[in-house]
């Protein structure tokens, strides 16, 4: 396994400015960095591979889905336009040299309309991402659609929920993400929801339940870190989790992160959290 960082400890809008992070994310033995994606065209993809490349660092992209962008819509132009939307995601993901793009990218977060999905909005979703099957053969990209928690979606919010939807669009470079801060929510243990997953899990965000420091709060990673070697996985484990910077105005933490909790603590404490639960006997280090 991998150990990563999502931007999203600093801001939601990578910028060139950000680059400067990366020399010091390799310096602190990290292997990759995740990238926040809302429009593809606002993300400078030659000038962050470069920095990458010249870093060592490997990147992942989490796609967010915009304004105006909704796969499981009622109108079937805004349903194109988001497949069109999707393809550019991939793409650009591909131009950034990752090989995995993930995010809840069925529908728009915050997207509630009071009632459960319907059987149009799941037959549209699993048309749109079988739709994505060539590009992401063409790019060579795996996606990893991410199940979230019921105060942001009405659409997937557990695992097996997820496992099912990708076992119905039956493509071997689609699979699921999970996300300890949604999982801790809705799942009956997060160990559980990786078993349920088996080899469809393709990629992890380990955060604590308040997004804080990894190893502070409640969640369950020693039994994520067991589950994950039982079902032999070999991903990544990409901390997601938002730190609180007065030069950071673009960032989650600058909402509601702990002001005493720096970005780089959530990353360089919750490396050494990891690697440490990786070097445990019971849990041998990859």
């Amino acid at each position: 396994m991998k150990i990563g960082v999502s931007a999203f400890a600093w801001t939601t809008q990578f910028a060139h400015s950000h680059l400067r992070l990366l020399p010091k994310l390799n310096a602190h033995g990290l292997d990759a960095i995740e990238i926040p994606m809302f429009e593809p065209a606002n993300l400078g993809a030659r000038d962050i591979r470069k920095a990458l490349e010249a870093s060592g660092l490997e990147c992942t992209v989490c796609a967010i889905l915009p304004a105006g962008i909704n796969p499981i819509s009622a109108d079937a132009c805004l349903r194109k336009k988001s497949l069109e939307h999707l393809r550019r995601c991939i793409a650009k993901s591909a131009e950034l040299g990752a090989n995995l793009m993930c995010g809840p990218l069925y529908a728009p977060i915050g997207y509630l309309p009071g009632r459960r999905r319907n059987v149009d909005e799941w037959k549209w979703a699993v048309e749109m991402f079988q739709a994505l099957g060539d590009s992401l053969d063409e790019h060579q990209m795996t996606l990893a659609i991410e199940p979230v928690n019921r105060s942001e979606t009405f659409f997937l919010t557990t695992a097996c929920e997820a496992k099912e939807f990708c076992d119905q669009i039956s493509h071997p470079r689609i699979g699921v993400t999970i996300d300890t801060f949604h999982a801790n929510i809705e799942e009956k243990t997060v160990p559980a929801a990786v078993t349920c997953l088996g080899n469809r899990l393709r990629h992890v965000h380990a955060s604590e339940n308040d997004r804080g420091l990894l190893g502070s709060g409640h969640v369950d990673f020693p039994g994520l870190v067991s589950a994950l070697h039982q079902i032999s996985y070999d991903g990544y484990l990409m901390i997601e989790g938002f730190g609180y910077s007065s030069e950071e105005p673009d960032s989650l933490g600058a909402l509601w992160g702990d002001t005493k909790v720096s970005p780089e603590d959530i990353a360089f404490s919750g490396a050494d959290y990891l690697r440490n639960l990786l070097a445990l006997p019971d849990h041998p280090a990859e």
